[in-house]
């Protein structure tokens, strides 16, 4: 199976601190991959690496095969990304920044972009300096989910939508999962990783702690304490405990 994320003791520092200290995982072709933790944990800094933004001080991080920093521009053309806080032209439309976005893909497709477009609600022709910060984060949902990109990075991609725009979100995620397309969500929304993601790595203080299937994880909580967590918030704060006393 096409592995489409492939991280290999990836390792990011600045200065004396250690944010990412010798993270592996793996996404493959079709699956969705749930990313966990707290509040600077490391979440985003891996995703900035992923993306080139930032320099892997160590270790590697490979998008379809290739290595992330050195091969950003070509492996930007396949992946689509929404990050948790967007910021937008204020000067253009809603409509300007999504076309402008998924032309830089290459494809575009009005018809499934003015789908979307109904799905989420959205005026296309306001401003969006005068858009909030729910409709802005729909703009970039809207971009991504209308391009043609093999894989898909969200950071905090509900941040700011209300709970019907939440399920519309889900929908969507399961389309591109069906397609065959390979998503990493980050998300604070656990009941959404429980229901999308096929496997989840929980990260704390810059470690990856844990990953497997949700079965996996939580049998390895009942491992230690005999009960199995009925819940991902029940999970999650097992792991969360832990990691503090350690």
């Amino acid at each position: 199976m096409n592995q489409f994320i492939e991280t290999n003791n990836l390792t990011k520092k600045f200065g004396k601190f250690t944010a990412l200290d010798d993270i592996n995982f793996k996404v493959s072709e079709g699956e969705v991959f749930g990313y966990i933790g707290p509040n600077g944990a490391g979440k985003t800094t891996t995703i900035r690496t992923l993306l080139g933004i930032l320099q892997a001080t160590s270790g590697e991080a490979k998008l379809f095969g290739k290595d992330a920093w050195k091969n950003a521009v070509e492996i930007h053309k396949r992946i689509a990304y929404v990050p948790g806080d967007v910021n937008l032209w204020g000067n253009l439309t809603g409509g300007e920044v999504i076309d402008l976005f998924v032309s830089l893909r290459g494809k575009q497709d009005k018809e499934k972009r003015d789908k979307l477009l109904n799905i989420f609600d959205l005026d296309p022709s306001k401003k969006c300096r005068t858009y909030s910060k729910g409709n802005r984060q729909k703009v970039a949902l809207i971009a991504a989910f209308a391009s043609d990109a093999d894989l898909f990075i969200l950071d905090e991609p509900t941040s700011g939508l209300d709970p019907l725009m939440g399920e519309m979100f889900v929908e969507q995620v399961l389309n591109i999962k069906n397609s065959g397309k390979s998503v990493l969500l980050s998300s604070h929304i656990l009941s959404e990783v429980e229901r999308l993601c096929d496997r989840v790595g929980v990260i704390m203080k810059g470690k990856l702690i844990k990953t497997g299937t949700l079965e996996e994880l939580k049998q390895g909580v009942a491992a230690g304490t005999g009960t199995v967590p009925g819940t991902m918030e029940e999970l999650f704060m097992r792991y969360y405990k832990e990691s503090e006393v350690s």
